[in-house]
């Protein structure tokens, strides 16, 4: 790529030789020496402004450079540095303005590491309104309003395609839809529209083959992509799937459940005797008849009943296997308490309980029973025994869908956490965004 340049200009204000990389296109020239303000469409480069303060601002990308861009070759002219105040804040960013003698014009913004591709926009915006936020509509996507802000011109150097001055003042509204972001500047003389892409700072150090390594970027940008939004998509694919099958699982486990009830009985204790009485027995524990538990090596559910009053039961349990002896061994407390107070009636606990023995294999089996109640209880307690075979528990199912649910919900809580860190420095921080 080759510049045209007008030799032999010297700056009015100090001397110093200048230089114009775009040629007749250039209408701004700032002098690299002295930093006085020039006429570039005058051959004598007329002084528009001279620099009382004398600290530079130096570009990342030195003025002069050549790179590439979406593989177009381009040189950067022109930078400048201008700001927004927000809350008695100042935010200052910076913008290269890159000159290709085949492509036009093209720039770069950066703020805090976080770099921008503009581009003037090539139609007037459609704008329309949504609630309180205004809406555009341009190139079939849709731009959310973000933030309006003055702006100031704090620092020029180069070459620019416009009159500029340094404390030159715009009103500018940004609209984004990630990874782009529509900005509207407005001045007394008039009003443009640009787009900007987002653009990863690795690819700016590449293209313009700048030493070391980019800066980290710092805090999320208005139209900064979500890293997360590609493996959002793949992680709930997979959870609806998983989801599916689980759900299929539990409903031919339902379908194919026996449910048989194996054993039942009911019994009387007498917490202050400890005694259990079943026809006329009188013994504080007691084994019952041998019951077939059949079928398919499955669980096996427990069910208490009982008509407890104010009071409490422990059941010392085992079901044993009549033939190897083997024992599953278990307790359950079961516990009924009422009343009424100055806030009404109230309740807490259960007459009932379940309890579940899981791969229970086929087999004779019988009880072992040993209840303990309060020993000031004189009355009796009665209870039911039931067991059932092969029992569909569907929290286990739950469970599961809870579990195979965690990769989606970390990955919207990342992606909402990110979408917060974006429009929190927005017009809209206090929405609900």
């Amino acid at each position: 790529m080759s510049s045209p340049a007008i030799a032999g200009l010297n700056c009015p204000s100090c001397g110093s030789a200048i230089e114009l990389r775009a040629g007749p296109v250039t209408q701004t020239v700032v002098c690299g020496a002295c930093h006085a303000v020039l006429d570039a469409k005058d051959p004598n480069l007329r002084v528009l402004q001279k620099m009382e303060q004398r600290v530079a601002v130096q570009p990342i990308i030195p003025l002069g450079t050549r790179g590439k861009l979406k593989g177009d070759e381009y040189e950067a002219i022109g930078f400048q540095v201008r700001s927004i105040t927000v809350d008695d804040v100042d935010y200052a960013w910076r913008e290269y303005v890159l000159w290709s003698p085949y492509k036009g014009f093209r720039y770069l913004t950066e703020y805090d590491g976080h770099w921008n591709d503009v581009v003037i926009a090539k139609s007037t915006p459609e704008e329309k309104t949504s609630g309180q936020q205004p809406i555009i509509e341009y190139l079939g996507q849709r731009f959310r309003h973000f933030q309006s802000a003055a702006a100031t011109t704090r620092f020029i150097l180069g070459e620019f395609p416009w009159q500029v001055r340094v404390g030159d003042k715009a009103n500018l509204r940004d609209f984004v839809a990630p990874p782009h972001m529509l900005s509207q500047e407005s001045t007394p003389e008039e009003t443009t529209w640009a787009l900007g892409t987002y653009v990863a700072p690795q690819r700016i150090w590449e293209g313009f083959h700048l030493p070391g390594k980019p800066p980290a970027p710092r805090g999320v940008y208005a139209n900064q992509p979500d890293p997360n939004a590609g493996s959002w998509k793949g992680i709930a694919r997979l959870f609806a799937a998983l989801a599916a099958l689980t759900l299929v699982v539990l409903v031919l486990r339902v379908v194919t459940a026996q449910r048989r009830e194996v054993f039942s009985a009911r019994y009387s204790f007498s917490p202050a005797a400890g005694a259990a009485v079943e026809a006329g027995s009188d013994t504080s524990a007691f084994v019952t008849a041998v019951f077939d538990v059949g079928g398919r090596t499955s669980n096996v559910e427990v069910r208490i009943d009982t008509d407890l009053s104010n009071n409490w039961v422990y059941f010392n349990l085992a079901l044993i296997n009549d033939q190897t002896g083997t024992a599953y061994d278990f307790g359950r407390e079961v516990s009924y308490y009422y009343g009424r107070d100055s806030d009404g009636s109230w309740s807490e606990g259960s007459r009932s309980d379940v309890s579940y023995l899981p791969t229970v294999p086929s087999g004779r089996y019988y009880l072992r029973v040993q209840p303990e109640g309060d020993a000031q209880y004189r009355g009796f307690v009665s209870y039911t025994l039931r067991l059932r075979r092969d029992v569909p528990r569907p929290s286990f199912y739950l469970i599961a869908l809870l579990i195979v649910a965690v990769p989606p919900v970390l990955a919207a809580a990342r992606s909402w956490s990110f979408e917060s860190a974006r429009w929190k420095e927005s017009d809209y921080s206090s929405s609900d965004e």
